[in-house]
């Protein structure tokens, strides 16, 4: 599991502390636009009239106020009016609305027309001609499914755009516009979760404690871009974090999943890196996790955290299950004893990640060494390494 960023919803402004002159990266606005619209809506300060008993000054009789919902997906004020009074009697005619809303006939006419233009209403064989709403439902899954498509490809034009600005604009190369600064706990996943998905090859971390949100909550984008893309993760964790209880079982299911994991003592930082293009630095003040990370960009700096996660990765100890070859009677809970004890974990992080407790670790470890015919674990671990079990 690649490293958190933390969670809490401190939401401010992305384009905070980037320098002066500068605007929020054009694939970030993006992202920003789209979250909002998708999650809450544009704030829009009016509001449109919907049946009521109590007429409001300035709006028709039989009205009130209330804040405009359709109008994220394209759907002006008359309209959704006209829309949902309709949508309540299911079916009516233009009179028996003009009773109800109030509107000139012309005006309703109009709007009538439209909807059944956008396929919002339809208008049934008769006379008087009577119209009837398709069900909100339907509607609403069809307009946002649109308003999705749109958004993504907005999303794929800004990412081209950002990408040719970034080659082009000489003042990349300025020092000072080489990392970013990212505020916001809100902001800095939303960049975390980006960087998986603008990677092409491989994301590569560094996780250690302290952590802002929940350790074993999971990395719900990393599942989808390993199941979907084929992305390569490789992660280095402290031994410090596979002793949280629960941490370890989560991190065995992103190895299972095909994540390439590794244990160190003493990981200096958290670190993610997209490919050789990007790293993202969480920030840390006095021992906690702030809301804040650095977002580095092309450079020697961003070299030189590749060269850390290379170097920490090589001496690393790797966490993953037995190969072939292991002796009958192993049962696959001994499979992952044996994995664990390779990762360098400690008999009681084995026992809270396997479910058990201490002492059935003790006597499994004993079990598997005189299978091997080994009197010390270390003696154990050296027949594993010779049968390939590791």
């Amino acid at each position: 599991m690649t490293p958190s960023v933390g969670s809490r919803q401190v939401a401010r402004c992305p384009t905070a502390s980037m320098g002066p002159g500068r605007g929020a990266p054009t694939d970030d606005l993006v992202s920003l636009i789209i979250s909002r619209t998708m999650s809450q809506g544009v704030h829009v300060p009016d509001s449109w009239p919907v049946p009521d008993s109590e007429p409001k000054p300035g709006y028709p009789a039989g009205t009130r106020r209330r804040k405009r919902m359709w109008h994220v997906v394209g759907i002006p004020g008359p309209e959704e009016s006209v829309y949902e009074t309709l949508a309540r009697r299911r079916q009516a005619t233009v009179n028996e609305l003009l009773d109800e809303l109030g509107l000139s006939r012309a005006r309703l006419t109009r709007t009538l027309r439209r909807l059944v233009d956008r396929g919002l209403v339809t208008r049934l064989p008769g006379r008087p001609a009577r119209y009837a709403a398709v069900p909100p439902d339907q509607v609403a899954a069809s307009l946002i499914a649109e308003r999705e498509r749109d958004l993504l490809r907005l999303r794929a034009h800004a990412r081209e755009l950002a990408e040719e600005i970034r080659r082009r604009d000489p003042v990349r190369h300025h020092p000072a516009e080489l990392v970013e600064v990212i505020e916001g706990a809100a902001n800095v996943r939303a960049t975390f979760v980006r960087l998986q998905r603008e990677a092409r090859v491989q994301i590569r971390g560094l996780d250690r404690p302290p952590y802002l949100d929940n350790p074993v909550a999971g990395n719900a984008e990393e599942n989808q871009q390993l199941t979907d893309r084929g992305l390569t993760y490789r992660v280095v964790y402290d031994q410090a974090a596979l002793a949280i209880p629960g941490r370890m079982a989560e991190i065995w299911q992103g190895i299972q999943r095909g994540e390439r994991a590794r244990v160190a003592r003493d990981v200096p930082m958290k670190l993610v890196i997209c490919d050789d293009r990007l790293a993202l630095v969480p920030v840390l003040r006095d021992g906690y996790l702030a809301d804040a990370a650095y977002l580095v960009y092309p450079s020697s700096l961003l070299d030189a955290f590749s060269a850390l996660f290379e170097a920490l990765w090589e001496r690393a100890v790797a966490i993953n299950r037995i190969g072939q070859g292991r002796p009958a009677g192993l049962s696959a809970r001994d499979t992952d004893l044996i994995g664990l004890l390779a990762s360098g974990a400690t008999d009681e992080t084995i026992a809270r990640t396997l479910g058990c407790s201490v002492r059935t670790v003790h006597r499994r470890v004993h079990q598997i060494m005189a299978s091997v015919g080994a009197e010390t674990r270390f003696q154990a671990g050296m027949e594993a390494v010779r049968r390939g079990w590791v």
